[in-house]
């Protein structure tokens, strides 16, 4: 079994322009997946909306982080996205049920890899062509907070409060990147 703290790893900037974030996840692969592209799965731990499952497909993801936990206050900073917010999104690989990666506002791009290790799979998300500061913290603390929640949604445990974590995760990558002057 999987320790909590082994899933709660900080992500690793690979680059000045890459995070990467590992979790274990109890399997099957498929299930997995179905939590990557499902939208209704999807939409417990990240944002729901379609998915057009295909090399060039477009994604709509609708975010609603009050849906994602009890936490409903939002911060001050993103009160403007507290009725939600939508993006579209583009499919520049696809490799069911191992890899999936997609375009991800203006100018960068997520994956998401699946490796079968045992009974568990292994999640690596990779965020990358990350080009200023603002943008990594963002990605780092969101990525990391919403990674949590699809952690506790598969072990099947309590749901950690979103903004809470995120605030958290937000100082604590901040000090992070000063570390490694990424």
């Amino acid at each position: 079994m999987v320790s909590r703290t082994e899933n709660q790893k900080y992500g690793t900037y690979v680059s000045s322009q890459e995070i990467r974030f590992e979790r274990i996840l109890p399997g099957p692969i498929e299930t997995v997946w179905e939590y990557l592209t499902d939208s209704e799965k999807r939409g417990t731990w990240l944002a729901t909306g379609p998915m057009e499952l295909k090399v060039g497909g477009k994604v709509q993801l609708h975010f609603l982080h009050s849906s994602l936990s009890e936490d409903k206050i939002y911060p001050e900073k993103f009160k403007q996205m507290e009725n939600g917010v939508t993006g579209e999104e583009t499919i520049v690989a696809y490799d069911p049920p191992r890899f999936l990666s997609m375009t991800w506002g203006a100018d960068s791009e997520v994956s998401f890899e699946l490796v079968e290790k045992g009974e568990d799979v292994l999640l690596t998300l990779k965020h990358y062509k990350l080009v200023n500061d603002g943008e990594k913290l963002l990605v780092s603390a969101g990525w990391h907070s919403h990674l949590d929640i699809l952690v506790s949604k598969m072990f099947k445990e309590p749901v950690p409060l979103f903004w809470k974590n995120f605030l958290k995760y937000e100082s604590d990558y901040e000090r992070l990147r000063e570390e490694s002057k990424v």
